[in-house]
């Protein structure tokens, strides 16, 4: 089976997305810890990034 590349996938792990936006898993779990995080989704207890999303916060947030 073919393995999709990071950058093609819509949703990541932590780890996925850690490795995606350089920013490590410990400080991207207190970002999306947060109740109105918009690049998380939830199914169960597991914890996914939705990579456009997440895309767009750090956009929004390191724009200078």
């Amino acid at each position: 089976m073919k393995e999709i590349p990071i950058w093609e996938k819509s949703n990541l792990t932590l780890e996925e997305a850690a490795a995606y936006s350089g920013i490590g898993i410990n400080k991207l779990r207190t970002l999306s810890d947060g109740e109105h995080c918009q690049f998380v989704l939830w199914i169960g207890s597991k914890r996914l990034i939705k990579r456009r999303r997440l895309d767009e916060y750090l956009d929004k947030v390191y724009s200078i």
